[in-house]
């Protein structure tokens, strides 16, 4: 069987986009970036000072790629008085905005903004926060869509759970505890996510510690108010909740404790209750199962701006840039 990432790259090869990694000078990200040119699924725009970019190459082909110094680019004047006026009205100056623009993450997604890349990548080396505060600021959410969060697809080897062992995972990345009108968004974000990258059918859990009310508490109420919530809003998504994992996963156990239920046994999205359990559930299954994981990717933002986990591999940022590259192409 086709393994998804390759499948993902061909995807986005048949409709080539221009990325920009804004962490140009970080080893992982020269390295990946070299496989992508040499793969050639994207176009892509590295950030920062092209000597050290050069140097931490040592040899490999970046000949490819665009390389831009936000400081001595002809286009930093332009972009900070754009975001200027973006952001006057909460305080932001002529002065402060000309410093901003000179980080590459704020100067990356304007390039976004502007049409001159058509995503981007980052957080090799910066927090989630960094990465996506400038788009919000500038990009801002998708139309219709009230929550930015994010997703990581999971893909077990010899696995026949899911969608044969592959996941899609949310929130694992960005809202820490959200409430019932969120994360019945995120579910909704990531039905759609799903749909576009695995080409399936979305069967949406959602997870808590309790199976159609075997516990009772504010937080179980959480996830049965997002379930309500989520169906009123997409009444034709094979979606349910809330439901244990095994019950949401194994068709036995779905069987006995949700027998009524159309996804339980069969869930092959998993929205879970807050980032702590998202977060944990996705790394053990990434460590113990050997499963590859790929995120945390950002859905609901206007146009791709993706994140990446600290620990990530350049072929993690490899499979990042591919995802963004699909996403920019619906």
């Amino acid at each position: 069987m086709e393994k998804f990432i390759d499948k993902i790259k061909a995807q986005a090869k048949s409709n080539k986009k221009t990325i920009v990694l804004a962490e140009g000078e970080e080893p992982r990200t020269v390295k990946a970036a070299a496989g992508i040119l040499r793969d050639g699924f994207a176009n892509l725009i590295l950030l920062g000072d092209e000597q050290k970019i050069k140097q931490v190459a040592n040899g490999l082909d970046l000949s490819g790629a665009k390389i831009i110094s936000p400081e001595s680019s002809d286009k930093l004047g332009e972009f900070a008085d754009l975001f200027y006026e973006m952001r006057k009205a909460k305080g932001m100056t002529p002065e402060k905005a000309l410093e901003t623009m000179k980080n590459p993450l704020y100067f990356g997604v304007m390039l976004v903004k502007t049409g001159m890349a058509d995503g981007m990548v980052a957080g090799a080396i910066n927090a989630t926060a960094n990465v996506l505060r400038p788009s919000l600021q500038i990009l801002k959410t998708a139309p219709g869509t009230k929550v930015v969060s994010s997703f990581f697809v999971v893909i077990v080897p010899n696995c026949e759970l899911g969608e044969n062992g592959t996941f899609v995972f949310a929130d694992c990345g960005l809202n820490e505890y959200p409430d019932s009108e969120a994360l019945a968004q995120i579910a909704l974000s990531s039905a759609q996510s799903f749909k576009s990258l695995i080409g399936a059918e979305p069967r949406v859990a959602m997870l808590s510690y309790s199976s159609y009310g075997s516990a009772k508490s504010e937080h179980v109420e959480k996830v049965q108010n997002a379930t309500k919530i989520a169906k009123e809003l997409a009444p034709d998504l094979s979606l349910d909740g809330e439901l244990q994992l095994d019950a949401a996963l194994v068709p036995e156990v779905g069987q006995l404790k949700a027998p009524e239920s159309k996804v339980a046994g069969k869930a092959n999205v998993l929205v879970f209750p807050n980032l702590d359990a998202g977060n944990i559930g996705y790394k053990l299954v990434q460590r113990l199962a050997k499963a590859e994981a790929y995120g945390p990717v950002t859905q609901g933002m206007a146009k791709p701006v993706n994140d990446l986990s600290r620990g990530c591999s350049s072929e993690d940022i490899e499979g990042v840039v591919a995802i963004t590259c699909v996403q920019a192409q619906l």
